[in-house]
């Protein structure tokens, strides 16, 4: 079995679960690899560079979590529990400003124009001059007559 190249440290009913996890392992490196530098961060916004931030932060530590079991800590009773509920409140923090952001606004002057005219009560200055334009439109006849120009007497 040494000649296999594998160590006698372990059981071999979990050598499936550590080819997987040494294969998690290797990806997550090449991820780790991909991540923007400084001078790609300082391109982004400043909510973008904390929901960069807030991203590899928890992903660390969510590394250690796994790092604490694979040693045999429960990570409930660590540390990193409070680290990683204070990164949550910080993403939930981002996550109202990113949707504050996205929320539609009012339009104020629309507004007050739909309330006005909804609630519109005409003033008596308005109906009065409406009862008059009403008047000298009823006394105007139908059909256009033409007056006769003023003659002088001479």
């Amino acid at each position: 079995m040494a000649a296999d190249g594998k160590t006698e440290d372990y059981p071999h009913e979990i050598d499936d679960q550590l080819t997987g996890f040494d294969s998690s392992v290797t990806a997550i490196k090449t991820m780790l690899d991909k991540l923007p530098k400084n001078d790609v961060m300082h391109k982004l916004d400043p909510l973008d560079q904390a929901k960069l931030d807030l991203m590899s932060a928890y992903t660390l530590n969510s590394l250690f979590w796994m790092y604490l079991v694979t040693q045999g800590i429960n990570p409930r009773e660590h540390a990193i529990k409070q680290e990683l509920e204070r990164i949550r409140t910080y993403m939930n923090k981002v996550k109202e400003i990113t949707d504050r952001k996205k929320a539609a606004r009012l339009n104020k002057g629309a507004a007050a124009r739909f309330v006005r005219s909804a609630l519109y009560e005409p003033d008596e200055k308005d109906s009065r001059k409406k009862s008059a334009s009403k008047k000298a439109a009823d006394s105007k006849p139908d059909t256009p007559q033409f007056k006769r120009p003023k003659q002088s007497r001479s």
